[in-house]
């Protein structure tokens, strides 16, 4: 079976078991913390892991529509490395800001990078075009 978007679709599918897995980080923090549902808020340290959680939340509707606009005009692959780069950023980013809130920039960042590579990528094919 063929079909026209392989790598982003695979990045796509990447970053929804991102998601699933801050959803496990959360869950086990609760657990560490007693912070019992439906609260959302407990010590700094589950605070810090509920908010990682829901800032990936915050960031897909941006990416993902970014990504396989990405990916339609300009190039697949790159869309799929591109996601690839943004689940790198997301998991370094949960990963820094369980331990302390300024330790989350590193992975904030690249995961940004990614979203306004693809973005803006995508943005700037579509005004060449419109242009010409």
């Amino acid at each position: 079976m063929d079909f026209a978007y392989p790598y982003a679709a695979l990045g796509t599918g990447l970053v929804i078991l991102l998601y699933i897995w801050t959803g496990l980080v959360v869950g086990k923090a609760r657990k560490q913390h007693g912070v019992d549902y439906p609260n959302t808020v407990g010590n700094d340290a589950f605070n810090r892991v509920w908010r990682a959680h829901a800032n990936t939340l915050e960031a897909l509707p941006q990416f993902l529509p970014s990504l396989w606009l990405f990916a339609v005009i300009v190039s697949d692959m790159w869309a799929g490395i591109l996601a690839l780069l943004w689940a790198v950023g997301r998991v370094m980013y949960v990963q820094g800001y369980a331990i302390a809130p300024e330790k989350r920039s590193t992975g904030f960042g690249i995961a940004l990078l990614a979203t306004a590579v693809a973005l803006f990528g995508s943005l700037g094919v579509i005004i060449t075009q419109l242009l010409t």
